[in-house]
């Protein structure tokens, strides 16, 4: 990291920031060209789970490369100055490195609905077995994640 005074090397003030965030920004990597696709998510400390249709884009680049980058942000207002070049915004961000995989199994899937929800609501959900079998769930194993703010 170039401003490395402004690294957060604490894995729990990166865990935090990930807990406080709404949406996850995907990246994957389809030949020449990158594709971002934000998403709800969970989060169990480990890896990230995500739910999805079972066609699309983002799986049709999945089954290609498994391969991901990720971000996270908490905006936290502008800082103002006279001179335009110097103006910026105060944030938290995260940005990790992993690798996707297809959740088949339904125990596996309903586990990781289970994740997505606790992140959104502290609920309890039954999940139909006709809608966890048409669920497509991926889940990313982190291999390495970093945190800055400003």
């Amino acid at each position: 990291m170039r401003r490395s005074e402004r690294e957060i090397k604490d894995r729990a003030v990166i865990d935090a920031i990930i807990r406080q965030c709404l949406v996850c920004r995907l990246g994957l990597s389809d030949g020449e060209e990158p594709y971002v696709v934000p998403l709800c998510f969970g989060y169990d400390g480990e890896a990230l789970y995500f739910h999805s249709a079972s066609e699309g884009r983002k799986i049709d680049i999945l089954r290609k490369n498994s391969r991901i980058c990720f971000e996270f942000d908490i905006p936290e207002g502008m800082r103002e100055a006279e001179q335009g070049c110097r103006w910026g915004i105060k944030y938290r961000s995260v940005i990790g490195f992993g690798t996707a995989e297809i959740v088949d199994d339904q125990e596996g899937k309903r586990r990781a609905l289970e994740i997505v929800m606790a992140q959104y609501s502290g609920k309890e959900y039954i999940f139909p077995e006709d809608v966890v079998t048409k669920t497509t769930v991926i889940k990313v194993v982190i291999a390495r994640v970093t945190g800055k703010q400003a």
